[in-house]
């Protein structure tokens, strides 16, 4: 809970005004059993003590009183259900951006080994659980605390020993349901975790709705989730059991001390000690302390989801960033990209997926990584988008190491187009908008007409508004890797990397990228890096590097290396057989 109270130190003063207003509703609402009691003794009993007049004028002012209290109860709560909402409100969404803020900052690492949906349920959660709690709190907790001060304080005027009773009866009260909860917060847990993978793999299953649907395993997929959601329904009804169990003992235990009280009072009326209007003020306050006190199970309920949502987002809190370097040089131009015995290996890999890579790259020139598969050229890819950091080695760019640079200013100048296109719901505008927002109708124009996009444009009726919907389902593998392109060339990326952008497109289309690719990469005016397995897609490179098991193993152009007939000659043997097949 240090969490918790340290986002609610933000918001001291709306917290103070609304426990403030909550204390002001409280105590106007107990004036109210307080005159009351007055009428009763003063002019109820004794009816016969008052002129008319008097006694016309005597309760005409007590109920003016009951009135204008009852009025300032009721002012307090609307402006105190505001203030409660505005702390909530804020708290809740700067847990969730903060939250959110630290996710996308994490290592990129990290989410190779999570779902995004667990991270989005935590956060979430973490959210509508705190809020709930904060409102409580002030709403029910407090203004019982409240109730008990102002109780004792007019208990002590009667007896000292009502005080005594009502503060041990409370005292007993919570003490009991928080023994009593202690259970919730176990089953809590295991209904927090369940949610979690819950979330993640509902988010894959329709992430991945194309692949479910076609293969037909829509029954198969709803009986998988189904199989966690009915794991999570026997916690709920298991927590259910407990919570309704909490509140059984508590509605007898309330009743009980409710009776004994009333009990003690009588008895003090017996000894006349107490008035029948004393009596029935004190009936009144039992009410005010005891009710709110039932709702204890449910206050500890959301304290205890609360606690579980904040452990979980606490776990999110502290895995650490990205390493940021201490005054970071920036870079305006790459000129130059240089790899110097770079070795990586992966978390869970037991041998490096890269060993010993050594290369360098100026501006204007382009090469090209191929290999087979588990060669590294996946890894090289991600090393170059500065997504991994090496193990081992040096990574410069015009010759400052990685490490002392700004990473977010590099990244700022790379373009990727990958294998798998990364496109987002809505029109193409907004696809080409996401890399440079300010671009002009004109430039996204343009950019789509240099990466041969023309076709796309022709056939749809509203241009570049046409959605494409999620991942760009609408559109053909040629014409996402097209649209890709057109992505990177209107950032204006100094660095573009393709990865294996033709392997998952028949030949015709294959041919169509790979002279968009040749156009883009003619230019001369960036760094252009390819990652292929076709080969005839980087055969005009400058350099080529053949990668077997993380190693490279030869150098040179498309002439030299089928000259060495080596194992680049033996992949363009066999690729060009498969083409006369």
């Amino acid at each position: 809970m240090k969490l918790l109270i340290s986002y609610l130190k933000n918001y001291k003063l709306l917290i103070f005004f609304s426990l403030c207003l909550a204390a002001i509703n409280q105590v106007f609402s107990l004036l109210d059993p307080y005159i009351f009691g007055k009428i009763i003794d003063k002019f109820a009993n004794h009816p016969k003590d008052f002129t008319q007049n008097e006694f016309l004028m005597g309760m005409g002012f007590l109920l003016l009183l009951s009135i204008g209290s009852a009025m300032i109860s009721r002012i307090a709560k609307a402006f105190q259900d505001y203030t409660v909402s505005l702390v909530t409100q804020k708290m809740g969404a700067q847990l969730y951006t903060d939250g959110l803020m630290h996710s996308l900052k994490l290592p990129f690492q990290q989410f190779e080994d999570q779902r995004s949906g667990e991270t989005l349920n935590i956060l979430q959660k973490v959210r509508s659980d705190s809020e709930k709690f904060i409102s409580n709190f002030i709403n029910v907790l407090f203004a019982a605390f409240v109730g008990i001060i102002f109780v004792m304080i007019y208990a002590i005027q009667l007896d000292t020993i009502l005080v005594f009773v009502y503060l041990f009866a409370a005292f007993l009260m919570a003490f009991v349901t928080n023994i009593l909860s202690k259970k919730i917060k176990i089953v809590q847990k295991e209904i927090m975790k369940e949610t979690n993978v819950l979330a993640g793999a509902t988010t894959e299953s329709l992430r991945n709705i194309e692949l479910i649907k076609s293969l037909g395993l829509t029954n198969q997929e709803i009986n998988r989730l189904n199989l966690t959601t009915l794991k999570i329904l026997k916690l709920e009804l298991k927590k259910v059991r407990n919570i309704r169990s909490i509140s059984f003992m508590q509605g007898t235990f309330v009743n009980l001390l409710r009776q004994s009280i009333l009990f003690f009072i009588l008895f003090l009326i017996f000894k006349e000690k107490l008035s029948i209007g004393q009596l029935m003020t004190l009936q009144f306050y039992s009410f005010f302390i005891f009710n709110p006190l039932q709702e204890m199970g449910n206050i500890i309920m959301s304290y205890r989801e609360a606690e579980s949502s904040l452990q979980n987002f606490q776990k999110i809190i502290n895995t650490p960033l990205e390493k940021v370097a201490h005054n970071a040089k920036t870079i305006e131009i790459i000129n130059n990209l240089s790899f110097s015995n770079v070795s990586f290996k992966h978390k869970t890999a037991k041998s490096n997926a890269l060993d010993q890579i050594s290369f360098e790259v100026k501006k204007g020139e382009s090469i090209a990584f191929v290999g087979p598969s588990g060669s590294g050229k996946t890894t090289m890819v991600k090393l170059l988008a500065s997504l991994y950091l090496p193990l081992e080695g040096e990574i410069k760019v015009n010759g400052v190491e990685f490490n002392s640079i700004n990473i977010e200013d590099i990244r700022d100048k790379i373009g990727l187009v990958t294998q798998d296109t990364q496109l987002f719901s809505g029109t193409i505008k907004d696809n080409l908008l996401f890399v440079k927002p300010n671009s002009t109708d004109e430039e996204i124009i343009e950019a789509m007409r240099k990466a041969a996009c023309n076709n796309l444009l022709s056939r749809t009726d509203k241009g570049i508004y046409s959605v494409i919907g999620e991942g760009g389902m609408k559109l053909s593998g040629g014409e996402k890797q097209r649209l890709s392109i057109a992505r990177a060339i209107l950032r204006d990326s100094q660095l573009i990397i393709f990865d294996e952008a033709t392997s998952a497109l028949d030949s015709i289309t294959e041919a169509e990228i790979t002279n968009t690719i040749k156009e883009v990469t003619i230019q001369k005016d960036r760094i252009t890096v390819m990652i292929a397995h076709r080969l005839s897609t980087i055969m005009h490179a400058d350099r080529i590097y053949v990668l077997e098991k993380g190693q490279i193993i030869e150098t040179g152009t498309h002439q030299n290396l089928v000259a060495e007939k080596g194992l680049y000659y033996a992949m363009w043997r066999q690729q060009i057989g498969e083409k006369k097949e």
